[in-house]
């Protein structure tokens, strides 16, 4: 067979356009930009314009003369994607066709232009159906079904915890039979049934051709290595493949890259392993790691100049990052002069009294044109937000949550409260239907058909502790005389007098069994749940507490309302809105002013996390993460001291591990002071910093 090679265009890269690039480009951008063909690593920094950098390199290869369809972008999602390739029609001038015959956009959605052209090949026709989410739990409550599984008999995981079980499984190439000891330890007695469900859910999949989200990766790699003569057209076909946000890819994603790299090896992969924190939805930091080794010619780039933070910033980021023995060692600098603000690191006397700092400071910076939308107040966990989302409440102050709904308006908050709500007024409709449906076999129908027989009662609570309305409840069984007895202990004089011991009582007869089979994220919904009932120790009475939650859902703007889901609250305008949010779900954002809450040892870093052997590397990732989201003005802080409101007991906080193993002339250590009750509502309540000689009453170094 005679081999023909193709030449291109004499001249197609044109020297003022490598002028263009040169000024548009700094040096370590250039070179990621316009490097030879072959493999290549690309540790981009955060705030280092990684973006600009694989933008740039899709319109040098296109104006290379590279065939735009030989190129194959995977982004993390489509609008990432959408508009790096916008960015290239512009650069190449190329009126749109040159872009748009790039193959980009998510892994799963080049895997769907993929599987539309070959799906016969494993047994499935070209309009298949794609399953969301909903769908995908739908059809797996049927093959439960289907599979004979008494799900009454004992307590079996609901579709949402199946779901995330496969999709663990699949994502990370490992067996069922292993994930659930490691993550899901109390199925491990259902290892055998759960895998049989996973395998009838297969196999309808494939006779209902219709396929869920992993599927389409799953069946990507199939094909790639089940059909030789397909793989060896989209390993022809992709010349070059460009991989964002490397560190984020999980196992399944990586082996598909290889697959496909085999024929060219021009596989250039960007990302921070510094950044690598999503190891619980199965991604793994192992793939950027490993990366020169399953392609030792590649070579290695750094994109380490952050046009973000200021300097001082990143002062702090670089020496904590610095703790994490695995790494892709790198340095960031600051393209930004200084502003003179060293980040503060703020000991506060207690969980109050941080909330009431990080609200007033939060006004003062509004004062000072740092506006509501250019800040944000981020955690670690969902629950570290009660005490300032309350406190925010109070004073006024309109935001939004990134990490999920107010706190008070999660699902689990408002079932445990419902308990509490019964017990407290025995004729609130809704709080009995609530918990009704909570029952084991006890749907909308039957929790209505009950409510009926027991609304016209003077008592309704009394009349079901005395078992009139057992013949309401239908199919009532052991869920049924479960129910009634966590009402009869919750009326007990000296619980309904607590609602810490309330809320506890409901957690330990059988609520923590419900998290477990219906939420994949049970442990942090019953972390959420511990920390109300800690919270709640502090009133002395269960209607002085909800009175407390309802008074707080209506001192808003406007008329008393309910408090909404992710929703902004109403009065504000749409960008002025401070944001609330968990550090997962701030990763690619950035704001002017931020507070980072919760800086305690025992709570950032998680404790959950620590578990693994690798945990504490991730949790100092995610530490890192969340400072360089600070563009001007960083505040750390964390309570001084935690009260168990239950024994009365004081317990001293330490600072987070990541805060000490920064050195103290980093941060400007602010000390609090609080104001007269007639000045309070009027000015700010830090107004001391330190000077650096610890002469205002400011510590020297850490505050423990």
């Amino acid at each position: 067979m005679k081999r023909y090679v193709i030449k291109r265009p004499a001249g197609s890269q044109l020297p003022d356009r490598l002028t263009r690039y040169r000024e548009e480009l700094n040096e370590e951008q250039f070179a990621v930009a316009t490097s030879p063909a072959g493999a290549a690593l690309v540790i981009a920094g955060a705030g280092s314009g990684k973006t600009r950098a694989i933008t740039y390199r899709v319109a040098y290869l296109v104006e290379q003369g590279i065939a735009p369809a030989r190129v194959c972008l995977a982004t993390f999602t489509n609008r990432a994607a959408r508009e790096m390739l916008r960015r290239v029609e512009q650069l190449t001038g190329g009126g749109g066709d040159a872009a748009r015959r790039v193959w980009g956009g998510t892994f799963h959605r080049i895997a769907n232009l993929v599987l539309r052209r070959h799906a016969d090949s494993l047994g499935y026709t070209s309009n298949y159906s794609i399953l969301d989410s909903q769908d995908a739990k739908d059809f797996l409550s049927v093959c439960v079904d289907e599979a004979g599984i008494d799900t009454r008999a004992r307590r079996f995981p609901k579709a949402e915890v199946l779901q995330d079980i496969i999709s663990f499984a699949n994502n990370t190439d490992t067996p069922i039979a292993e994930v659930i000891p490691r993550r899901y330890p109390y199925f491990e007695p259902l290892t055998q049934q759960i895998t049989r469900v996973d395998r009838l859910y297969m196999e309808r999949k494939r006779e209902r051709n219709v396929m869920d989200y992993d599927d389409l990766l799953l069946n990507w790699k199939r094909l790639l290595e089940e059909r030789e003569e397909i793989a060896r057209l989209y390993q022809e076909q992709f010349e070059h493949i460009l991989v964002d946000e490397y560190q984020d890819t999980n196992r399944l994603q990586a082996e598909i890259v290889d697959l496909l790299a085999v024929r060219h090896r021009n596989v250039m992969v960007v990302g921070d392993d510094a950044q690598s924190i999503f190891a619980f939805r199965g991604a793994s930091v192992e793939g950027i790691y490993e990366f020169p080794k399953r392609y030792p010619e590649a070579r290695v780039f750094r994109l380490e100049t952050n046009y973000r933070s200021t300097p001082e910033i990143l002062a702090v980021a670089n020496v904590s990052i610095a703790s994490n023995r695995r790494q892709f060692p790198k340095l960031l600098r600051a393209a930004r002069p200084s502003l003179g603000l060293a980040p503060a690191l703020v000991p506060c006397s207690d969980a109050d009294q941080q909330a009431a700092f990080v609200a007033s400071r939060i006004l003062e910076l509004r004062d000072e044109g740092v506006h509501l939308r250019e800040t944000a107040v981020l955690y670690r966990s969902h629950y570290h937000s009660l005490e300032l989302q309350l406190e925010l409440t109070r004073r006024g102050i309109p935001y939004r949550v990134r990490s999920g709904v107010r706190f008070f308006e999660q699902a689990h908050i408002k079932d445990v409260v419902s308990y509490l709500r019964i017990a407290t007024n025995p004729r609130d409709e809704l709080a009995w239907k609530r918990v009704l449906r909570l029952i084991p076999n006890v749907g909308a129908a039957t929790a209505n058909r009950v409510w009926e027989r027991i609304s016209f009662a003077p008592d309704p609570l009394a009349l079901v502790l005395r078992g009139d309305a057992d013949a309401a409840a239908v199919r009532r069984g052991t869920g049924w005389q479960e129910f009634r007895a966590l009402l009869e202990e919750l009326v007990r004089d000296e619980v309904r007098t607590s609602p810490a011991r309330q809320i506890e009582t409901v957690l330990a007869r059988g609520y923590e069994d419900h998290l477990e089979s219906n939420y994949e994220n049970a442990e942090a919904r019953l972390e959420d749940l511990r920390q109300l009932a800690h919270y709640s120790a502090r009133y002395t009475s269960a209607e002085e507490f909800l009175a407390e939650l309802a008074l707080l859902s209506t001192e808003r703007y406007g008329a008393p309302q309910a408090l909404t889901a992710e929703d902004v609250i109403e009065g504000g305008d749409e960008d002025e809105l401070l944001t609330l949010s968990s550090v997962h779900q701030a990763k690619g954002l950035e704001w002017r002013a931020l507070f980072i809450i919760w800086a305690a040892d025992g709570k950032f870093p998680s404790p959950r996390s620590l578990r693994d052997a690798d945990g504490e590397e991730e949790e100092r990732r995610l530490w890192y993460v969340a400072l360089t989201r600070a563009r001007d003005q960083l505040h750390i802080t964390y309570p001084l001291m935690v009260t168990d409101y239950s024994s009365r007991q004081t317990v001293l906080q330490r600072p987070s591990r990541f805060v000490t193993e920064v050195p103290p002339e980093l941060y400007e250590i602010w000390s609090l002071e609080e104001e007269s009750a007639t000045h309070a509502l009027e000015a700010p309540i830090a107004e001391a910093h330190d000077e650096g000689d610890g002469g205002g009453g400011e510590p020297d170094g850490y505050v423990n």
